[in-house]
């Protein structure tokens, strides 16, 4: 089922600390992409379906820098095939020695109207790609080429990306902190449940800044709390 725009819009209120509590209460527990970073910080959620590249280890036979020539290179291909509105994920086995992709096809990417970039390996060119208005996460900056050390296979194909599975297809949300990955046929329930829990969240964040102690208030094992957030919901318009 594709990503619908509400669903989406949802997605980008939300923070991956709080799709890990709805995942977890649905009983998937490892669904944080482990060990990657935003470049920069400062850009709204990035939400998308993944769109993935698989790189294997290279073989220096297969790989010397002539393989860019060739015009149905995977890495190149995958670049100019990943949708508008998708993820682009790399899956680098988490070796940030020799970069997934720099600056040139991260542009390329933002250009075509894709919602961003992950991998967990690393990005060269980095400065770069951090002053883009194009939300980018890697584990950190790498400068030789991915010839040095990873060969680019497979596009659009079922991946591991730090530790979690991600499937194409995947609902892919990244914030200030870190990327989630919500299986694709959750993605809607989980959306749902997420602006739940920050409303609430949010509300008890308010009450906690006023003195209020979070014992009966968080969890609301008081009918006090749940009173008091029906009213604070009212006048929100939450």
């Amino acid at each position: 089922m594709a990503l619908s725009n509400s669903t989406r819009d949802k997605l980008k209120t939300v923070s991956t600390a709080t799709l890990c509590s709805a995942l977890f209460k649905r009983g998937l527990r490892n669904q944080f992409i482990q060990n990657v970073h935003p470049l920069n910080a400062n850009l709204p959620n990035m939400v998308g379906e993944a769109f993935t590249l698989r790189y294997i280890p290279a073989r220096e036979d297969l790989n010397p820098m002539t393989v860019f020539q060739n015009p149905n290179h995977p890495q190149r291909v995958a670049i100019e095939q990943c949708p508008a509105g998708a993820v682009m994920v790399f899956d680098s086995r988490k070796d940030a020695r020799a970069a997934s992709a720099g600056s040139i096809l991260i542009t390329r990417l933002m250009v075509r109207g894709v919602a961003g970039a992950v991998t967990d390996g690393g990005f060269r060119d980095s400065p770069e790609i951090a002053a883009l208005p194009f939300p980018t996460y890697h584990q950190r900056p790498s400068a030789p080429t991915n010839l040095t050390l990873h060969q680019a296979l497979d596009i659009n194909v079922p991946i591991g990306c730090g530790d979690v599975a991600v499937f194409p297809g995947d609902v892919i949300v990244g914030d200030k902190e870190g990327v989630f990955v919500i299986p694709a046929h959750l993605a809607d329930e989980v959306a749902d449940d997420a602006v739940e829990m920050t409303a609430f969240e949010d509300f008890v964040t308010e009450e906690v800044l006023k003195g209020r102690a979070t014992i009966g208030l968080y969890p609301p094992t008081e009918q006090k709390s749940k009173d008091d957030f029906a009213v604070w919901r009212q006048a929100k318009g939450r």
